[in-house]
């Protein structure tokens, strides 16, 4: 039973229960060989490879083309006209089959698959559940993310995540549902990258677009495996979307910055992934980007202590907090973060 065939069976399956209520027998106890799981029309035992291209040839190149093919393997199907052909065929020698088109015209966007490699790739594994990935850096935010259950990818400024780990990560996962927390403005394009390669595998991969660790704190805060997939990302995606956040650093080298420029060893203050304040002190600087931050309906307040920082400076903005905000909780955290004295949120 080819691809065409099989979606003729689960049509007739439908009918049939559709119209008499009893539910057909199993597709598998009646098609004695197995199908890949993408839906091409792989038979065990048939050519191991399958392979496709577009061809610019003369129609007088197609009918030698066919015969040549047809000598190669089967599922042949050679389609098109005025000099556009679209090439299909199952082969053992796929380099024989890339010839014949070469012979022909001018062959392109070749394509090649392996079916075992395929097989193997989408029946190996018996998938089930949801997981959350997470980019983190620092090992205490590292920690908070593994106690809320997600499997971490640590990273520093001189160890960052790359395309293969990120991959490797996707692919070692049980789930087939998985949602993934890039934390940093520019894992969000490669975590996109490696999710399209592991839905080819048949895994369901959400990636929310955070920019910073608090906004993935949010997104973890409201994670719930009971809901569904897709409500799950929508909450989590709120919740990462409605979190403002900032953060203190200082300036390894002279520059410009939006908010004018800097000297090395100059603090800076971050809002919403800008730099927003140039000052001198650290306990300054953070004041004035959780000025910036807070509105009039923040509920919570969430600073993440670096490593080796003054703690002192969370403590007096908690207590300063606690006098003018009675309204607004505060949570501290040791994230231990490189290069960054203060994460800020405001939820």
């Amino acid at each position: 039973v080819d691809a065409g065939g099989r979606a003729l069976v689960v049509v007739l399956d439908a009918t049939e229960r559709a119209l008499t209520g009893r539910a057909p027998t199993p597709a598998a106890q009646h098609v004695p060989t197995p199908l890949a799981a993408s839906g091409d029309d792989f038979v065990e035992g048939g050519p191991a490879y399958e392979v496709m291209y577009l061809l610019d040839a003369d129609e007088s190149e197609i009918a030698p083309l066919r015969h040549t093919l047809d000598a190669l393997g089967d599922s042949l199907v050679v389609v098109g006209g005025d000099r556009l052909w679209n090439v299909h065929v199952h082969v053992d020698d796929v380099g024989a089959a890339i010839e014949a088109g070469l012979q022909a015209g001018r062959p392109y966007r070749i394509a090649v698959t392996h079916f075992a490699d395929q097989v193997a790739r989408q029946q190996g594994r018996q998938r089930s559940g949801r997981a959350v990935v997470v980019a983190a850096t620092g090992a205490g935010l590292a920690d908070l993310c593994r106690e809320a259950g997600a499997h971490v990818l640590e990273f520093t400024r001189e160890r960052p995540v790359d395309v293969a780990t990120m991959l490797e990560t996707l692919r070692g996962l049980d789930a087939e549902e998985v949602v993934v927390l890039p934390n940093n403005q520019r894992y969000v394009g490669l975590f996109d990258a490696a999710a399209k390669q592991v839905r080819a595998d048949g895994v369901r991969v959400a990636v929310i677009p955070t920019h910073a660790q608090v906004q993935g704190l949010a997104a973890l805060a409201v994670h719930d495996p009971g809901r569904d997939f897709d409500e799950d990302v929508v909450a989590m995606s709120s919740a990462a979307a409605h979190t403002q956040h900032g953060a203190v650093t200082v300036a390894v080298e002279p520059g410009i910055t939006m908010a004018g420029p800097c000297e090395a060893g100059d603090v800076l203050g971050v809002v919403s992934g800008d730099f927003a304040v140039v000052g001198s002190d650290v306990a300054e600087v953070a004041d004035a980007v959780l000025d910036r931050l807070l509105s009039p309906t923040a509920e919570l307040v969430t600073l993440v202590v670096g490593d080796g920082a003054d703690h002192t400076v969370a403590q007096t903005l908690s207590r300063r907090l606690r006098d003018e905000r009675v309204d607004v909780d505060v949570v501290v955290y040791e994230g231990g973060q490189e290069n960054y004295p203060l994460f800020v949120a405001v939820e």
